[in-house]
């Protein structure tokens, strides 16, 4: 228990970026066609069009890995008090993150670009309290 005392807010934001990743990643496992299709129209008037599929495959890896990372992280810091993995993670949510913030910016979805800024400060904080 002095691990989760001493690891709170890592493991709170950990879970938070679990929920974003992996309800993103299996979403787009779910409906990939209708996440290609929504893409396709989004990125038409932009140099990324013709390469949505393999950028929708390469975030959906990256999420997903990400998610493993949270799950691994959020263990190691309760059983050994290790931070190796959630700094990981969090990392790893800053890198997707930042992908998908190229992209929104590349599309002109500003609103879009916004949203994403407030999952990133969650995420850069994580990373700042559990390198600190």
């Amino acid at each position: 228990m002095d691990n989760f005392m001493t690891h709170i807010v890592s493991i709170t934001i950990l879970l938070f970026l679990l929920i974003t990743f992996l309800q993103s990643g299996i979403d787009k496992l779910v409906d990939w066609k209708g996440n290609l299709d929504w893409l396709k129209g989004h990125f038409a008037e932009t140099f990324m069009g013709k390469m949505v599929p393999f950028l929708l495959a390469t975030i959906l890896i990256v999420e997903m890995i990400t998610a493993i990372c949270c799950i691994t992280g959020i263990y190691h810091l309760f059983v050994d008090d290790n931070t190796y993995f959630g700094v990981l993670a969090m990392f790893l949510a800053c890198l997707t993150l930042l992908m998908l913030l190229f992209g929104q910016r590349v599309a002109k979805d500003y609103q879009g670009a916004l949203t994403i800024t407030c999952y990133f400060i969650v995420a850069i904080f994580g990373l700042y309290v559990i390198t600190a």
